[in-house]
């Protein structure tokens, strides 16, 4: 009833305000006076704070307040002291070490960590998180190559919010007890390198390569760091708001990189990047090609006919007119190259966290059982193809030589249950 962005709570903050300031005004000793002002004070700087909240809606509870502060996640319990979520202070650098994971919780939870993603070719290096899904602990799943999603934080923001404003881990928990989603990994790297500067995950003129990072070099780290796929099909990316165009924008870019993209509440043509200084500058310069380049909307229209393009899925708040605009104008050009774009209006919501939080179960849903399926099709192209090329040597005079069966698990299912 007193959550964050109640209007109960906001009520009773207007009442206690102006009851201190009746206070303020008849008491006649000057202790009662400045004790009266300065609760005044701190009523009116709760509501301003409250408000920010509520317009942006960055925590719709006092837990997920509680967790951010804390580095914890509101919807798993204290998982720093067990190994869960590690802080920044304990990165995985290099391989990761699953021997290390406190394995019953594991199996229960999943595993969140930190993790450094150097980038050999944008020459960036920055902090991220991984989840790795219980499966990824099973016995029946040791041969399995998991499937990815790359998650885009907006602006401000930074990729904790994934996990502690969002609650991505477990909503993605939910999905798969309920058999509502494939097992995949989630990966949140830092987009822009801090809470003031937007560079939309771009390569500057004359500054950072933060597309090349993102769709680059952080897919070779993870496939690299964990058993999972090569970026290709098998790989996905979605963000919100700004990370909406990011997602957009890295698809189509690197469009043999990723198989699957969502854009929540995002945009399709970019904006001059804000800086930590408040300055507004281009990252095109004067180059107008890079700008058309970098833009969905131009990017799609510009697509041969019959070129394969990463299945889209797209989400805005119904409240905010811009961005269903947005998003239903992109829908429609994306129309003329795929058969289905989902389009997913949440009732009530608006350009906030509330609205994404709201959306990533169906978005989840759709695209980790997508990324299975494609997973599933690419290897049984390749065993199609292995078992020709045996068979091919056999009539050659070359002994058959089928490859030996491996146990890898249904998309969406368990094996052996």
């Amino acid at each position: 009833m007193l959550e964050p962005q109640s209007l109960v709570l906001f009520a009773l903050l207007i009442v206690l305000f102006g009851g201190l300031i009746w206070w303020l005004v008849v008491a006649r000793r000057l202790a009662l006076k400045i004790v009266a002002a300065v609760l005044s004070f701190v009523m009116a700087m709760s509501f301003g704070v409250l408000a920010v909240n509520r317009y942006f809606g960055y925590y719709s509870t006092w837990g997920a307040a509680v967790a951010d502060f804390s580095n914890q996640s509101p919807n798993s319990g204290p998982q720093i002291a067990q190994g869960s979520l590690l802080t920044t202070g304990s990165k995985v650098h290099g391989k990761f070490n699953q021997r290390a994971v406190y394995l019953r919780l594991a199996l229960q939870q999943g595993y969140t960590f930190s993790v450094d993603m150097p980038g050999k070719l944008s020459h960036i290096n920055r902090v991220g998180y991984v989840y790795l899904p219980p499966q990824y602990f099973e016995s029946q799943f040791a041969n399995y190559r998991f499937p990815v999603i790359e998650l885009i934080h907006g602006q401000p923001g930074d990729p904790a919010d994934w996990i502690n404003v969002v609650g991505v881990q477990e909503t993605l928990n939910q999905l798969l007890r309920r058999h509502q989603a494939s097992p995949v990994v989630l990966v949140m790297p830092s987009a822009n390198g801090g809470n003031r500067i937007s560079l939309q995950c771009l390569n500057q003129v004359g500054g950072p390569a933060d597309l090349t990072y993102l769709a680059q070099d952080v897919p070779n780290d993870i496939a690299h760091m964990l058993r999972v796929q090569q970026p290709g099909l098998g790989w996905g990316v979605a963000g919100y708001s700004e990370g909406g165009y990011c997602a957009a924008n890295m698809a189509l870019r690197y469009r043999y990189r990723y198989g699957f993209a969502a854009s929540l509440s995002g945009y399709f043509t970019p904006y001059n990047n804000k800086l930590a200084s408040g300055q507004s500058v281009s990252p095109f310069g004067n180059d107008s090609r890079l700008r058309i380049e970098n833009t969905p909307i131009d990017e799609v229209r510009t697509v041969a006919a019959g070129a394969r393009l990463p299945m889209f899925w797209l989400g805005a708040g119904a409240d905010d007119k811009a961005d269903v605009a947005n998003a239903e104008y992109f829908a429609e050009e994306l129309q003329l190259h795929e058969a289905s774009v989902p389009l997913i209006l949440t009732p009530g919501g608006g350009h906030t966290m509330g609205t994404w939080h709201a959306e990533v179960p169906a978005m989840l849903s759709w695209m980790s059982q997508g990324l299975a399926g494609a997973v599933a099709h690419v290897e049984q192209l390749q065993l199609a193809r292995t078992r020709a090329e045996a068979r091919a040597d056999h009539k050659g005079g070359v002994a058959p030589h089928d490859p030996p069966a491996t146990t890898k698990p249904a998309p969406g299912s368990t094996p052996g249950k």
